[in-house]
């Protein structure tokens, strides 16, 4: 079986979608014969032993992107196309010479059809929408989504394509090591700095409980001028830190350093750094923006409202827990990743999902 992936960009600034193409890739290569096809970018995400094919679509017109991508398509004669991501015209471009073609495409949003996400430049993508997104979405043969929640808004929108529901993954050969030094009373935020991802929440909720005997640091790539005004915006707070992005064993140290690591964002399709600190054993926190119910339910975090108030209440429920209550909710999240969100069984639902949609 033969399939080609597209996303617009695997750039190290492009946060979660990246790390998801370079875990699924990796994962996948070893069962099909797998292209990553994405627009060129300055500092792209190495994946090794897979093929990636890089396409100039910043400065091609649509139609001679449209050309280069069916000559592409032509060539390599792929099985299955899926497409990575909504929005970007060129995702359309290669959907649409892939089905010119006869070739059965796969479309994943990575949660770009989320409330939150269409509230943002409402007119912007009311106008896509029209143009050519409603259209791309309703012509796929096949639909993917990360969790339930997500199936559901992409349902309310009408659209009536098959869902397959598929988590991201952890590849856990990655993590070399787990964390055993419980009682660091250090808090981590790690990810893409945007403004859905709710850090300002956050800073208002530490600015408002007593954090004496505690730190924050805040890690992630994102626009400098939004960083600098965060920064300026945090200078009271003399136990907050801002580090700039982890990668690699870095990010896995600085996550194994935490307590606890804390997402409160406003919306997020999975959230694929919440399972990489459980596998280190750290909890989180994190908003019902992220479909991780099972926080709560394993007991391994804490998955609450969005908005300052819950925030504040839990973040004083993690200064009140000792080093072996944390420990054991880090315990308990190695298990439920273990159990449920290894990269390995996430590549073996993708493989049978191609079979299923070809036979």
């Amino acid at each position: 079986m033969k399939v080609i992936h597209f996303i617009a960009g695997i750039d190290k600034t492009g946060g979660g979608t990246s790390e998801y193409m370079r875990l699924l890739g990796l994962a996948l290569a070893k069962n099909i014969k797998l292209i990553i096809a994405c627009g060129s970018s300055e500092n792209p995400v190495a994946i090794k032993g897979v093929r990636v094919e890089f396409f100039n679509t910043k400065i091609i017109s649509w139609f001679a992107m449209c050309k280069a991508f069916k000559i592409f398509l032509k060539a390599e004669k792929p099985d299955l196309v899926h497409i990575n991501g909504i929005w970007s015209p060129q995702n359309w471009g290669f959907q649409k010479a892939a089905q010119a073609l006869g070739i059965k495409v796969v479309l994943t949003p990575h949660g770009m059809l989320e409330p939150w996400i269409l509230d943002r430049n409402p007119l912007k993508k009311k106008i896509a929408l029209f143009l050519y997104q409603h259209k791309a979405v309703a012509r796929a043969n096949y639909l993917h989504a990360t969790a339930k929640m997500e199936q559901d808004n992409i349902q309310a929108l009408g659209f009536k394509n098959p869902i397959s529901i598929i988590p991201n993954g952890v590849d856990l050969s990655e993590v070399k090591k787990v964390k055993t030094n419980y009682g660091t009373r250090k808090i981590v935020f790690l990810s893409r700095i945007h403004p859905k991802k709710g850090i300002e929440l956050l800073l208002q909720a530490w600015r408002d409980i007593d954090t004496t005997h505690w730190t924050l640091e805040i890690a992630g790539n994102g626009e400098a001028a939004y960083i600098e005004t965060l920064a300026q915006s945090a200078q009271d707070l003399k136990n907050v830190q801002f580090v700039g992005p982890q990668f690699g064993e870095d990010k896995w140290d600085f996550l194994r350093s935490a307590d606890v690591m804390v997402l409160p964002t406003y919306s997020e399709n999975f959230g694929i750094v919440v399972a990489e600190a459980l596998a280190v054993g750290v909890p989180v926190i994190t908003t019902e923006g992220a479909p991780w119910e099972d926080l709560n339910s394993t007991n391994c975090g804490w998955w609450i409202q969005i908005g300052v108030q819950s925030l504040k209440k839990t973040l004083e429920k993690v200064i009140e827990c000792s080093p072996t209550q944390i420990k054991e909710m880090g315990d308990n999240g190695k298990r439920l990743v273990k159990d449920k969100y290894d990269i390995k069984a996430v590549a073996k639902k993708m493989t049978e999902l191609y079979k299923k949609i070809l036979n």
